[in-house]
């Protein structure tokens, strides 16, 4: 369908087979490597195949096509292969969610969850028939007051905000639209120390009295002692994962697999150790998976942990199964290092840092408590403190004249030269 040809000067151009007019189009690309000539023929052919039998060119042309220089591009369409670029595809905002979103089959169902909940607050706000090219920068802008409006945390509002942000920049690689109206706007991941909370070992533990039974106890435990992530890391924790002869488990993380960090290591430490044998050895014979309850998409874990809380006596803290991994993450950092923590809860020490590690009452407490609450150290304070007042008595301006008002005279009693050292006697007499 197409070939390559190296002219004289070493300027390469590709040949396409005759049209209708028996002529063989060129597209000339100037002097560039054989390799480079190849792909750039390997696209040509996917444009060719695409004109002839009316099917849409792969998605890895698309995006080759929204890339190339103007001269080339033009060079493209002259010889028939794609439209003017005038006539791109005009879209609504629904019809382009819809398209963006079915297109993306290379991310998980989790992700594609997190999709559909933007491409909602986005209709909402700017509705269906809204045309994508009419959304400006303030358009944007205004999408995100909604946000705000509607009582949503800074991060939530950032996380959807950098969603639409990647829905539109998708349509600005594909030619739908010019610009990104969300281009300008801090996506970034925030952390708001406001809404962390420290779960005490005293009331973790009215929580797993107040638990029905095993599973919910087991599962608050692997959150709050394991610092796993709910539910991702536990629906896929099954008992040939367990390894009471080392104490140790193992945690399969779908969040981090992308990463190359498909499973992490992690020790059966003392307080989970309980919750983990009751459960080994209430399960049934054959029974693979560690938690056993209907975990689906459709089950709310997050309502039914927060009656079990209330029913310990306590309220339902914020963030609450992240809190519960934080909490874990720095009572771990007081006694290990860094690299070791991060390896077992499955983060980074910048995103520990950032999003995990609280400073609690307890390092208040610590601060202050040597020297002045250790009864060794007090004592040397206090001596000190003492002996300071005493010198301070001694040096007050009317101590030193009463003094020198009753000094005795000094009388001499006489000075005795020393001779020089290295002759005999040094001592006087």
């Amino acid at each position: 369908m197409a070939s390559i040809v190296t002219e004289k000067d070493g300027r390469r151009l590709i040949q396409l087979s005759p049209n209708e007019n028996r002529k063989r189009p060129k597209i000339r690309l100037g002097k560039v490597s054989k390799r480079e000539a190849e792909a750039f023929r390997g696209h040509i052919e996917n444009l060719v195949r695409a004109s002839s039998t009316s099917v849409a060119i792969s998605q890895a042309t698309a995006d080759w096509l929204a890339n190339l220089p103007d001269a080339l591009r033009d060079r493209i369409e002259t010889a028939g292969l794609i439209g003017p670029r005038d006539q791109r595809e005009s879209l609504t905002l629904a019809e382009w969610l819809r398209k963006y979103i079915a297109g993306r089959t290379d991310v998980k169902a989790s992700t594609i969850i997190n999709y559909e909940q933007v491409e909602r607050d986005l209709i909402r706000h700017f509705g269906q028939d809204r045309m994508l090219e009419s959304i400006t920068a303030g358009c944007a802008e205004d999408f995100r007051i909604r946000l705000k409006a509607d009582g949503l945390a800074e991060g939530t509002i950032r996380r959807r905000c950098k969603r639409a942000k990647q829905f539109f920049m998708a349509a600005v690689k594909r030619k739908i639209i010019d610009q990104n109206p969300f281009a300008d706007m801090k996506c970034g991941n925030s952390s708001n120390p406001e809404r962390y909370y420290f779960i005490r070992p005293e009331d973790m533990q009215k929580v797993l009295d107040a638990c029905p039974d095993v599973q919910w106890r087991l599962l608050f435990a692997l959150a709050r002692y394991g610092g796993l992530r709910m539910p991702s890391e536990l629906l896929p924790l099954k008992w040939a994962d367990v390894d009471f002869a080392t104490m140790r488990f193992v945690v399969h993380s779908p969040k981090t697999a992308h990463q190359g960090k498909a499973f992490r290591t992690v020790p059966i430490f003392p307080q989970l150790y309980p919750m983990l044998l009751e459960a080994f050895e209430e399960a049934e014979a054959g029974q693979e998976n560690v938690i056993t309850m209907n975990l689906s998409r459709g089950t709310n874990l997050r309502t039914q942990a927060c009656r079990i809380i209330r029913r310990a006596g306590l309220e339902p803290w914020p963030k609450l199964f992240q809190n519960l991994r934080s909490t874990r993450e720095t009572e771990l950092a007081e006694e290990y290092p860094v690299q070791v923590v991060c390896e077992w809860i499955g983060n980074s020490p910048a995103v520990a840092a950032k999003h995990y590690l609280q400073v609690t009452d307890d390092h208040y407490k610590k601060a202050v408590q040597n020297p002045v609450h250790d009864p060794v150290q007090t004592a040397h304070v206090d001596g000190r403190q003492e002996m300071a007042a005493k010198r301070a008595k001694c040096v007050s301006g009317r101590n030193v004249k009463g003094w020198l008002k009753n000094a005795s005279p000094c009388k001499s009693k006489g000075l005795h030269s020393m001779t020089p050292r290295g002759l005999e006697p040094r001592l006087p007499g």
